[in-house]
């Protein structure tokens, strides 16, 4: 079944956000449970300080702790004074009641019936109230016999020594709080948790409705990426897209408008490169044609001249298509490279002695300046790199002017020979000379096809010199005309 992305990073969203929510609510109730269960432990431990305070005192003035096993009334007396809200201190000679009476006082007489009834109750009492303050402490002797409270409690209480004139008269334990019992305690953790889950609800419905238009704007923008490679493969490279903000969509969006530019170039020169492989393929064919038919309609006599003509434009031909098939070759990284320690001077001069007498011809000054035969060692192709300087001298031959010069130079540039091809004019204007190296490419006003080349030597000459791990490059000759600069990584004397 289909879903769409939007939904599914909605859902993922959404899903991620409800968990986080859930996992904070459980979290904040039980600490809040926790927090609360602290504060009121915290309450009753500060209240327990202000009980201990008063009984030391109590015990001073009566001496003993019968005066609070005989009246339960003064124990709760104590209790009460011992809250917040009552009165920090509590002397209950204040209350107008003199030792004696503290002693002397009983319960109220009554029938037997009467009494077991009062005792039922407070047993029912005590067994529901038993998780408040009163019902929990534990006023002990000082040979941690119980006075008042409950007789059990745990091992491990913590007791407040109880002192009268530096001598350990009881302890004052209270057992804490495990759990929130009390009523008005429960009230208010309810109400605080009825709180947290209308907070958490209303968060998880912003989620939802933040969720969905957040998931619709990140698919809008791959929705659009995802148009555009559509229309890319559909041929349609002149496609843009808007770049938005700077993220990695945006990234990726900036990387797409540069592949769409890319492509949109290389069909452009594809298109231009067929277009000029027509033009250069029909030139010869032209002229085969009309000097074959003007030998059949007798226009032109069968002589040695007619056949050297014939002869001469197929040589043509056969040089241009030569030259498609090794540039071609060498596009498809299927020219065979066997690469070794060579002697590149001595291939150097060896191409050099080729052409001297072309270059005589055209009243050309050739001067080399190189090391000495076995003193500059390459790595590379013999084979290839001769084919290198062999397109370079002729394409100095071609477009130099007679009367003219060409320098070669060898020297040493950072890790490798950079060798210097520097012709007389005429030159290449500023525009097209980083143009040099690009397939059929040749400036029309004076390095043109009359020279017989088809602009295909110096991207040969590229695909070479890359292919051995060097660089090539073109700018103005010092002397007119053009510089050819090409670096070759230095090989070791074998």
């Amino acid at each position: 079944m289909f879903i769409s992305i939007k939904y599914k990073l909605f859902a993922t969203l959404l899903a991620a956000v409800l968990i986080v929510v859930v996992g904070m609510f459980f979290l904040i109730h039980w600490s809040f449970d926790r927090g609360f269960l602290n504060y009121v432990n915290t309450v009753e431990s500060k209240r327990l300080d202000s009980l201990a305070q008063n009984l030391q005192e109590a015990y001073s003035a009566q001496g003993e702790w019968k005066f609070l096993q005989d009246n339960p009334l003064l124990w709760r007396q104590f209790l009460a004074a011992s809250t917040p809200e009552g009165p920090q201190q509590f002397d209950p000679l204040e209350e107008g009641i003199s030792p004696r009476e503290l002693r002397n006082r009983r319960h109220p007489p009554g029938t037997g019936s009467e009494l077991r009834q009062g005792q039922n109750r407070r047993h029912s009492f005590r067994k529901e109230m038993k998780h408040l303050f009163e019902f929990r402490v534990v006023l002990m002797d000082a040979e941690n016999n119980v006075v008042i409270g409950p007789r059990q409690y745990p091992a491990n209480m913590e007791k407040i020594p109880l002192k009268h004139e530096s001598v350990l008269v009881g302890f004052l334990g209270h057992i804490p709080q495990k759990d929130v019992l009390a009523k008005h305690q429960l009230q208010f953790v309810q109400e605080q948790k009825k709180s947290f889950t209308l907070i958490f609800l209303v968060i998880a419905a912003l989620a939802t409705l933040i969720s969905f238009p957040l998931a619709s704007r990140l698919v809008r923008r791959t929705n659009a990426l995802a148009d555009g490679i559509h229309r890319l493969a559909a041929g349609k490279y002149d496609t843009r897209l808007e770049k938005g903000p700077a993220d990695e969509l945006g990234q990726l969006t900036q990387d797409f408008n540069s592949l769409a530019l890319t492509l949109e170039k290389n069909e452009q020169g594809r298109r231009q490169w067929v277009a000029d492989i027509s033009h250069e393929l029909r030139t010869p064919l032209a002229v085969l044609r009309g000097e074959i038919e003007a030998l059949q309609d007798d226009v032109r006599q069968f002589t040695p001249e007619a056949i050297h003509s014939l002869h001469s434009e197929v040589m043509r031909l056969n040089r241009l298509v030569d030259d498609l098939f090794q540039l071609s070759m060498s596009d498809i990284g299927a020219l065979t490279y066997r690469k070794e320690n060579v002697d590149g001077a001595a291939i150097l001069n060896h191409a050099v002695d080729l052409f001297r007498s072309e270059f005589a011809k055209k009243n050309i000054t050739l001067t080399v300046n190189a090391p000495a035969e076995g003193e500059l060692y390459l790595f590379g192709d013999h084979e290839r790199l001769h084919q290198l300087f062999d397109n370079l001298l002729s394409n100095s031959l071609k477009y130099t002017d007679a009367d003219g010069e060409l320098r070669i130079r060898c020297q040493t540039a950072g890790g490798g020979t950079e060798i210097l091809f520097q012709d007389s004019s005429p030159g290449v204007p500023a525009a097209d000379i980083d143009k040099l190296f690009e397939r059929l490419f040749r400036v029309e006003n004076s390095r043109s096809r009359t020279s017989g080349g088809a602009g295909l030597g110096l991207a040969i000459c590229r695909n070479i010199v890359e292919a051995h791990g060097g660089t090539i490059a073109a700018e103005p000759s010092p002397f007119g005309g053009v510089s050819i600069r090409v670096t070759l990584p230095f090989g070791e004397k074998s």
